[in-house]
């Protein structure tokens, strides 16, 4: 949120409010929502994954490709209705991820698709090349740009002065109990993951927002919901890890092997057959978000002061350690071509007034969304009425529809709002 870098690529979303607000001062406002969001959502998922466990993983059972289809879909229609420039120009950055997800070897078929001839293109784009490219290195490019230098923010380093105002507890604590709900659901959905939970949480929260033009600028729930929603997702999704034997997102997938590794099979009875392992999950869970308090709510003050450092050194520390921690990942020079190529476009998207979050999405669902539609036409032998087939998916198409129509409305409304201020 202070440099517009997102860490991993589940909090890409919380920098469309949280970098704004660190413009104008509020980085340490927007530090602290989102360390008091993270430790709610955490706790919240760990207590649904301690009571609700065994119902939850019956339900996650229910969904077949068709349903986890739709639910990919719903994201995608989230993510684009609610875009700041327009849903025709969010559906086309998500158009490019969907494609650029499909770089790589087909592993059902074992072809080549857009590799170019490439070794480093085989295993597909590196998601954080991807994600530092167009987020890191386009606000570098920018600023390069800008005819005058930009302006360090005027931030005071005291304690209260991080302490969100009345009105913003207000709108915040509204959107972290939406979005542990988000969070929740989302999470026990193997594969869905963090990721998806923050885009929806996100246009959630621009659709129940009544101040829908502070989005992109100044909304502290922007900051509030997405962070409670990813952090919830990532404990619950242990459920499916534990209950179902199926990893709720890649992390998952570490833990499962390790659990497989030494002998102890995940299932339905898992936390009655292993209690010891289960409660010391949920004990390690509970501790390690009390750390978090801990350790970041005394230290806003010290992240902020980063921002006091001189462009002139801080933008040339923010290349050097974009490259360093790409390269980390695989140790492959190419990946640092990655992220310069992906800044550029990135850099370009702006200019032209893309969203930037859409494509990355798209990058993370396109493999899901192909594996699901492949699937379900192979399980119906190439029915297309497959896809609606179940209640459930009906029930899942309904809602995206109901989402757009609601944001078509919403934003229609603003659009009158604007031309009625403009003709006065």
């Amino acid at each position: 949120m202070l440099l517009n870098l997102p860490g991993t690529a589940n909090t890409a979303v919380t920098c469309l409010d949280g970098h704004p607000m660190t413009q104008q001062g509020r980085g340490g406002v927007a530090l602290f929502i989102s360390t008091i969001a993270s430790f709610l959502g955490s706790i919240a998922g760990a207590i649904i994954l301690a009571t609700l466990s065994m119902p939850l993983a019956s339900f996650a059972r229910s969904f077949g490709a068709q349903e986890y289809f739709a639910v990919i879909v719903m994201a995608i229609v989230a993510a684009s209705a609610f875009a700041n420039y327009g849903m025709v120009r969010a559906l086309t950055m998500t158009v490019i991820g969907l494609l650029v997800g499909m770089v790589g070897i087909d592993l059902n078929s074992g072809v080549e698709r857009y590799t170019f001839g490439a070794l480093s293109l085989y295993d597909g784009m590196p998601i954080v090349a991807l994600a530092i490219g167009l987020f890191g290195l386009p606000e570098v490019l920018s600023n390069l740009a800008s005819p005058t230098p930009p302006r360090v923010p005027d931030v005071k380093i005291r304690m209260r002065d991080f302490l969100p105002s009345r009105n913003e507890w207000s709108r915040s604590v509204p959107a972290m109990g939406r979005g542990m709900t988000v969070g929740s659901v989302m999470g026990i959905l193997p594969g869905a993951g963090s990721l998806i939970a923050s885009f929806i949480s996100y246009s959630v929260e621009k659709n129940s927002s009544k101040t829908l033009d502070d989005f992109g600028k100044v909304a502290i729930e922007g900051v509030a919901g997405p962070e409670t929603a990813n952090n919830a997702a990532i404990q619950t999704a242990f459920i499916p890890t534990l209950s179902l034997g199926v990893p709720g997102d890649s992390t998952m997938a570490i833990v499962l092997a390790a659990l497989i590794f030494h002998g102890i099979s995940p299932g339905p009875n898992f936390p009655i057959e292993n209690p010891d392992i289960f409660w010391s999950l949920i004990v390690s869970f509970l501790i390690g978000n009390l750390m978090l308090l801990i350790l970041n709510l005394p230290m806003i003050g010290l992240w902020v002061r980063v921002l006091s450092i001189p462009y002139t050194v801080l933008f040339p520390c923010i290349v050097v350690f974009s490259c360093i921690g790409v390269y980390s990942v695989r140790f492959a020079t190419a990946d640092i071509l990655m992220v310069a190529g992906f800044g550029l476009f990135g850099y370009l998207a702006r200019l032209f007034r893309l969203d930037a979050p859409p494509l990355l999405l798209g990058f993370v669902l396109g493999p899901m969304m192909e594996e699901n539609f492949r699937r379900t036409l192979l399980l119906s032998r190439g029915d297309v009425s497959a896809f609606f087939d179940t209640p459930l998916v009906i029930g899942i198409y309904g809602a995206t529809i109901l989402l757009l129509a609601w944001s078509s409305r919403r934003r229609l409304a603003s659009l009158a709002r604007k031309l009625a201020v403009l003709t006065r």
